[in-house]
């Protein structure tokens, strides 16, 4: 199976883990890396896609800032989100021929790839979905919205971008164990009346980061079929 690297990177700056992402893919574009995964957390931040609305962040500046919540705009899909210590982000950075991901069509723009965005994104749910049962939480997709629900209420959020090398940034936000306040703050993905969840609110004992991270790198070897390498 081809390799993809896994780093662990522990709590980091959102800006800091953007920066990386664009490094990395540059890389990974130019045939220097394999396909890497990033595993951290975030301090709280709030995030906006490019189909975010300022009238789904709740809070005021005040307020914001006495919570030392970050606000940045970001270039992945999607609406507002939550990024805070206690839930795991992953962003993978892959080639979209990896694996089939690639639409066999030719692109009337040369400089883009057509790759599977789609059938990339259920990948990523698909990972998801896999590492919670690992849990005895039976997770799911909802039809016609993104990430992955307990029910009606989400335990991962999920945007992502493709850049014009065919490679991906951003990726998804699963909730483990964080401050599930922090919601209040935002009207989360712009959908009014669905709730949020975490692993915490679901299983009696909650599993430490690490092995929620252990869980996720088997679903993803699985999924993608690759070998996850750890490197650091």
């Amino acid at each position: 199976m081809p390799p993809c690297h896994v780093r662990y990177l522990g709590l980091v700056p959102y800006q800091q883990a953007w920066d990386l992402q664009n490094q990395l893919a540059s890389q990974i574009a130019e045939g220097l890396l394999p396909p890497t995964l990033l595993l951290l957390e975030h301090p709280h931040t709030f995030t906006f896609g490019r189909s975010g609305k300022i009238t789904n962040l709740l809070w005021s500046e005040a307020e914001l800032k006495h919570r030392r919540v970050e606000v940045h705009w970001v270039d992945r899909g999607g609406d507002v989100t939550y990024h805070g210590p206690g839930q795991l982000v992953g962003y993978p950075l892959v080639p979209l021929n990896i694996n089939g991901l690639v639409n066999s069509q030719p692109s009337s723009v040369e400089a883009v790839p057509r790759a599977d965005y789609i059938g990339y994104l259920r990948k990523l749910e698909q990972v998801l979905i896999l590492a919670l049962d690992r849990f005895g939480v039976k997770a799911d997709r909802l039809k016609n919205l993104s990430g992955v629900w307990v029910n009606d209420a989400k335990i991962a959020a999920i945007g992502v971008k493709v850049d014009s090398h065919g490679i991906t940034r951003h990726g998804f936000a699963l909730n483990v164990s964080p401050d599930m306040s922090y919601w209040e703050g935002i009207i989360g993905c712009g959908l009014q009346g669905y709730s949020v969840t975490s692993l915490a609110d679901l299983v009696s004992s909650p599993p430490p980061m690490q092995e929620v991270i252990s869980a996720i790198i088997v679903s993803y070897e699985k999924v993608f079929e690759v070998e996850c390498l750890i490197v650091t």
